[in-house]
């Protein structure tokens, strides 16, 4: 069986918080977000909203496209987030 990995991005109610990140369990991560059952960033700002995400084969590429966006301005990641989700719904939803 083939691994998936992905990055994603998420944010608060008001879209004035954006967190990047890497993981192997979309799903999960996002779940774990909004229940706030891990301590840090998104528990303290309250990062619940699904926003942006795309998925990899291995773990290199997923790291390097996540270092790339963490790189980016904020201006490049809401352009990014616009491409795929011109209205910031939660994309929970549908995974």
């Amino acid at each position: 069986m083939e691994r998936q990995y992905f990055i994603y991005i998420m944010t608060n109610k008001s879209n004035t918080v954006l967190y990047t990140v890497v993981t192997n369990d979309l799903l999960r991560r996002v779940y774990e977000h909004k229940e706030k059952l891990i301590e840090g960033f998104t528990k303290k700002y309250n990062v619940i909203k699904l926003v942006y995400y795309e998925s990899f084969h291995d773990i290199e590429n997923a790291i390097l496209r996540e270092k790339q966006i963490k790189g980016g301005s904020r201006a490049k990641k809401i352009k990014l987030i616009e491409c795929m989700n011109r209205e910031w719904k939660d994309l929970y939803d549908g995974l």
